[in-house]
This record gives structure tokens, C-alpha cells and sequence, in this order.
């Protein structure tokens, strides 16, 4: 290779360029700035008729002078018959997707929500993606990527998707390290959404709902049940909570004298605090509960200072041969507030812990309407005892769930 194809570029001229695009210093070395700005440095050869490209780091770590050093020695192993690749999936600086997958996990884990979260990470990055965590981060292509989405993407696609969007993150990762270079095969806008069939939305978050005017009588029916889960499920119907959220409730967080329910940002989908009007009928319950005495949690379980299972207010519905989801009564809340009320829309959504979805309005919007949910809630709790002739049977201290 002779010397004029070498050097082009000077460090002066790196440090000034600006403009998108591979900016070639010969031998393969290319300065590379992305839409961005990001700059880092790459190298490009052809091997074997395959044209592949290596990343060889940012540009505000790697100084010209060592980018060229680094080519070289790439050059001189294509020289000698290798390939640079291989040579440096070898280099223990290059992590396999498993290595890289494990340590975004590590370092995104104090910005998640809960260890649940995580949890479910490791799991489809471990499980999931196991055909890809052994190969070079710097390897893993398109063909990779759809191999472990295809056989899960009509079986269970919520998985699927949530997989993929994890994939393209630790790939991002990788890249934004030094790791890998060129596109992202695990992106869908422009490049997998081509390859792969687009996902109904009725697959995600459709829950079995009761239609609001069977509720009055469902309703009557779960205040004659003496158990803690009832008591449980009503409370979070009266408050639109999500199940979560009410078996997470602890007594400290209810003002009586306020008749509020103040739920800590952690707890909630959102991350952010919110506070729940309380209705006459859902002040009752709380009081109810307060009387077994067994802190911390409003609805306790069988265990000492332990929730409610999570399980025993699906369990109580199918006691009741009701074929509804705890979660679909949010949808029931939604549907009677929309149909039958003149009650704003932000109203109702707020009232559901819901994020504003236009951004505009968001940005304007600081208070949470609380006033206004308030009398929507009241006029709710009013709704679900309209049918209902008896009270609320009080629970004896030795009541199951």
C-alpha cells in the first residue's frame, strides 16, 4: 500500500471536522460523524469478497496518532492471512453480547423502578437471547437478532417486543463504549419493522372487563364476602388503582381526617407520587382493615407483615365464577366515566394515574386536578352501591384471605 494513501487526514483537520459521513485517513481508517456528532473512529477492509467494518473507539479518547497505530496493526494481521475481526473477538477488550448485555443491566439497575424490573431482564437477555450472549458484541448482526426473535414474535409478541427494544439498548450501549460500530440490527423504524410482521395491539394490555352496568351487583355481592381479599378488590375498584398499588398500601400512607391516599413515587408505573381521593365507602374500608391490627400493609396476608398474595383477588373472582380480570375494573371505571358522566377527559385519566400523552399540555400542566377527581370518584363510589342494599361486613381479626 503506498505512503500517499496513507495520512490524508491531519489532527487539525480532524479536531474541525463537522460534517456527517466516513472521512477517510487512508489504509481503511475512517473518521466516522454520526447525524448527532458523535465521533469515533473505525476501520474497513474486505475480506474474503466481505466488506466489514470494526470500531475502534470515540475520537475524544482516541487521538489520530493511535488510530493509525491500531489500523496498522490491523492491516498487518490481513497482511498475514487473519482476519481483524476474529483476531479481535479474541482480545478480551471486545465482550461477547452476553458480557455486554450483564453489565448494561448492572449499570442501568439504579435508574429501574424495582427489582422486579431488573429481574425481568436478566431473564429475556439470559433466556431469551442465550443463542446470541457467546458471539463477539461486535458480531451480532441482523440474522442474529432475528434468530431469537422469529420463534417468540406470534407466540407470545408482548415478550418479543419488549426483547427486541432490550437487544437494540445493549447493542447502543456497546457501540456508544467502542465495542461495535454501523448500524443497530435490533432497530425497527426502517429495518426490522420490514422483516418482521407488525404486532395487533389488541395483544397488549386487553384485559377481560365487566361492562359497568353489571357492577352495581357485583359490587353488592363482594360486601357480603368476609375475607380480606374482598375487601381488598373493593377498595381497589372504588379507587381505580392498579392491583399493585393496592396490595402495596400501607395504613401510613392514608390521611383519615383528609380522606387521602398518598402513593410514594416508587410504587407507582409512572414513578411519580400520587395522591387518590377517598370516598366515603373507600374510608370505611380502610378503617375496617385498620382494626385487625397487623401492620404494615392495609390488606395483610396470612404471613406476619407480609401483603395480600398477589394472586388472592384473581382467586376471589373465580370463587365468584365472575370470568373478569382484577385489572380489567380500570377499564370498567373508564368506560361507565366516559359514557354516563360529563366529567373531563384529563380528568378521568389522571384519576386512572395515567400520563398525559400529549406533551404540549404536559409541560403546562402542574396540579392534578385533585378537586375535580374528587367529586368523580365520590360520584363513582355512589354508582357501585346504587344496587347494593347491604354495608360493608366488618372483619373479624381471624378472617382469611
Amino acid at each position: 500500500m503506498g505512503a500517499r494513501t496513507l495520512n490524508k487526514l491531519s489532527a487539525t483537520q480532524v479536531a474541525k471536522l463537522k460534517e456527517p459521513g466516513r472521512h477517510s485517513d487512508g489504509g481503511g481508517l475512517y473518521l466516522f460523524i454520526d447525524d448527532s456528532g458523535r465521533r469515533r473512529w473505525i476501520f474497513m477492509y474486505t475480506r474474503s469478497g466481505k466488506r466489514t467494518e470494526l470500531g475502534l473507539g470515540s475520537a475524544r479518547d482516541l487521538s489520530l496518532a493511535n488510530a493509525r497505530s491500531e489500523a496498522a496493526a490491523l492491516r498487518a494481521i490481513l497482511a498475514s492471512g487473519g482476519d481483524p475481526r476474529a483476531e479481535r473477538a479474541r482480545d478480551e477488550s471486545v465482550p461477547t453480547f452476553g458480557e455486554s448485555a450483564d453489565t448494561y443491566v448492572e449499570a442501568m439497575r439504579p435508574s429501574w423502578r424495582n427489582a422486579k424490573h431488573a429481574a425481568q431482564w436478566v431473564m429475556t437477555l439470559t433466556k431469551y437471547a442465550e443463542p446470541m450472549r457467546s458471539k463477539p458484541v461486535d458480531e451480532i448482526a441482523t440474522q442474529d437478532v432475528l434468530d431469537v426473535l422469529q420463534p417468540l414474535w406470534q407466540r407470545t409478541p408482548e415478550t418479543a417486543e419488549r426483547l427486541r427494544g432490550r437487544i437494540e439498548n445493549v447493542l447502543d450501549a456497546a457501540k456508544a463504549r467502542g465495542h461495535r460500530s454501523g448500524e443497530n440490527p435490533a432497530r425497527w423504524r426502517g429495518h426490522l419493522d420490514q422483516l418482521l410482521p407488525k404486532r395487533q395491539r389488541l395483544s397488549r394490555g386487553h384485559h377481560k372487563a365487566l361492562g359497568y352496568d353489571a357492577l352495581p351487583e357485583f359490587m353488592a355481592d363482594l360486601r357480603s364476602r368476609d375475607a380480606v381479599a374482598a375487601r381488598a378488590l373493593e377498595f381497589l375498584i372504588l379507587t381505580a388503582a392498579r392491583s399493585g398499588e393496592v396490595l402495596g398500601a400501607r395504613a401510613d400512607e392514608i390521611d383519615l381526617e383528609k380522606k387521602v391516599w398518598t402513593i410514594p413515587a416508587e410504587r407507582m408505573k409512572a414513578g411519580r407520587e400520587h395522591r387518590v381521593p377517598l370516598s366515603p365507602h373507600a374510608i370505611e374500608i380502610v378503617q375496617d382493615m385498620q382494626a385487625l391490627g397487623r401492620p404494615p400493609f392495609l390488606f395483610p396476608g396470612p404471613k406476619p407483615k407480609a401483603p395480600l398474595s398477589s394472586m388472592a383477588m384473581t382467586m376471589l373472582l373465580r370463587r365468584m365464577k365472575s370470568d373478569v380480570t382484577v385489572h380489567g375494573f380500570r377499564s370498567t371505571f373508564r368506560d361507565w366515566a366516559s359514557e354516563t358522566t360529563g366529567f373531563p377527559h384529563e380528568v378521568c385519566e389522571m384519576a386512572l394515574a395515567h400520563m398525559i400523552a400529549n406533551k404540549a399540555e404536559a409541560a403546562y400542566r402542574r396540579g392534578d386536578l385533585f378537586d375535580k377527581r374528587r367529586k368523580l370518584m365520590d360520584a363513582w363510589a355512589g354508582y357501585c352501591a346504587s344496587s347494593g342494599k347491604s354495608k360493608v361486613i366488618p372483619l373479624r381479626s381471624g378472617v382469611t384471605a
